[in-house]
């Protein structure tokens, strides 16, 4: 699975970029950052999506449960997208991310905090994103 840093994960060719998806990847951010940015800009149930910090080719799904942020990871693998609802435990495979991602959001059987907000990076003023730092020595 590739990705494409300025929009987000390259999705198969069978696969349109969705406008949703997109607006919510917000690629290579810590858990710590994700959790300030749902904790400032979001509400209860507002959602983002991000790369895995500790396994390559795995996003995580975050979810704004007050007071906690929830992490699910989503990998791609042969027969489509799946999500870890628990150790062990995935919801079957969907076709597309999208497909995945609205799913959750119409409700899993009470396993994961409803989706209602997404965090729409494009409706974030500018410096609320996190930017990566270069640092001079003088």
């Amino acid at each position: 699975m590739e990705r494409n840093s300025a929009v987000g994960p390259r999705l198969n060719q069978t696969e349109s970029e969705s406008r949703l998806v997109s607006s919510i990847y917000y690629g290579k951010i810590s858990k710590r950052e994700t959790e300030r940015l749902l904790e400032r800009h979001g509400t209860e149930g507002s959602f983002l999506l991000r790369d895995s910090e500790s396994l390559q080719g795995v996003y995580c799904l975050c979810v704004r449960n007050t007071p906690f942020v929830h992490t699910y990871r989503i990998q791609q693998s042969s027969e489509g997208w799946k999500l870890q609802i628990a150790p062990g435990e995935m919801l079957p495979c969907f076709g597309t991310l999208e497909r995945l991602i609205e799913r959750c959001r119409s409700g899993v059987a009470g396993s994961i905090p409803p989706l209602t907000h997404p965090l729409d990076k494009t409706q974030l003023r500018d410096g609320a994103l996190p930017t990566e730092m270069a640092y001079m020595e003088m």
